[in-house]
């Protein structure tokens, strides 16, 4: 009897990568990373929009305020394209002189205010006792912090997808963008390229001092603009690195996961590779079964052989969290540090 599960399995297995790490020199590996960049830029869509946005400049306004003691959290919209506002939280340390790191740290599959700290249930406080107040913790660390809501999240659902307290618009995102040559990825990663030329231009940001984090699909979207965006010095993608393969192609995920035609041009570690030679740490738990440790590790073997490659094999690092699927505060800002 056909089984669809099976079917996929083998084809995978049969489809050339064609942009597949396979060297061993620096020489190499410069080849390689030229030729694969616009390859991966175009496959998400993101050459599209460069193309199309071209004459567009990203404009942000300050909507409210919090005192936290410690740091202000304030509230902003971010045009990132016409017609399109992203919020996001700016949380700024009180004690703040001088240029500073940034740190962005786009936010999962939950709503964009657990970052922050902020829960309106039981459910949404459990998660941030799992360290999922991510930009709260960025902060402490004395980094000027921004916490973007993640397009087809918060306020950039459908009207009925609010309606209805649905978690995400990614399906319709998904499937509304495929028409027009996009993805939710290459839509996501976009907004936190331009929320950094905000920063840059706006705030007393150490531009060598640029670090991304997040959890889960947070993790994909730091893993994506880490690799895209040269300006992000740091890179911390928590439980979302694995092998499209063992993961994303053979285990229920969201439509936001998915990018056509991905597996025949690459495997999840060249991307990762692409971050080369600047810094990237991979978390990741042990018993997360949407991104099992297996295909992680074998995964991290072929990033540590293009930073090799790169003449940089101890800038990157894999931490394993003993639990699940969740974040892992001590896996991440020792490494930033």
């Amino acid at each position: 009897m056909f089984d669809l599960q099976s079917h996929y399995k083998a084809l995978y297995s049969k489809t050339e990568r064609e942009c597949a790490f396979r060297g061993a020199s620096r020489a190499e590996w410069e080849v390689w990373r030229s030729g694969f960049f616009p390859r991966l830029r175009s496959a998400m869509g993101l050459d599209k929009m460069e193309s199309e946005l071209a004459f567009f400049t990203p404009t942000a306004e300050k909507v409210g305020s919090t005192d936290c003691e410690t740091y202000t959290r304030e509230q902003w919209l971010l045009q990132s394209e016409p017609g399109v506002a992203i919020p996001f939280y700016l949380l700024l340390p009180k004690e703040l002189k001088g240029r500073r790191p940034l740190v962005l740290t786009p936010h999962g599959h939950n709503h964009p205010h657990i970052y922050v700290g902020i829960y309106t249930s039981d459910e949404e406080k459990a998660e941030i006792a799992e360290d999922r107040d991510i930009a709260v913790q960025s902060v402490n660390e004395g980094y000027i912090t921004i916490s973007p809501t993640v397009r087809g999240f918060g306020d950039t659902r459908t009207r009925e997808d609010r309606e209805r307290n649905r978690v995400s618009s990614c399906r319709t995102q998904f499937f509304h963008g495929l028409l027009v040559g996009r993805t939710p990825i290459g839509e996501r990663v976009w907004d936190q390229s331009r929320l950094l030329d905000w920063a840059l231009a706006s705030l007393p940001v150490d531009k060598k001092r640029i670090a991304i984090t997040g959890n889960s699909g947070g993790g994909t979207v730091s893993l994506f603009t880490g690799a895209l965006d040269e300006r992000i010095a740091v890179s911390v993608p928590s439980c979302y690195f694995c092998t499209f393969e063992g993961s994303i192609g053979s285990i229920y995920h969201c439509d936001c996961n998915y990018i056509p035609g991905i597996m025949r041009l690459c495997e999840m570690s060249d991307v990762a590779g692409l971050t080369a030679p600047r810094k990237l740490g991979i978390v990741a738990g042990v018993k997360d079964d949407i991104f099992p440790i297996e295909h992680v590790r074998t995964s991290f073997a072929k990033v540590k052989e293009v930073y090799g490659a790169a003449g940089v094999p101890g800038n990157c690092r894999l931490y394993e969290g003993e639990g699940g699927h969740r974040y892992y505060r001590a896996g991440v800002w020792p490494f930033v540090r």
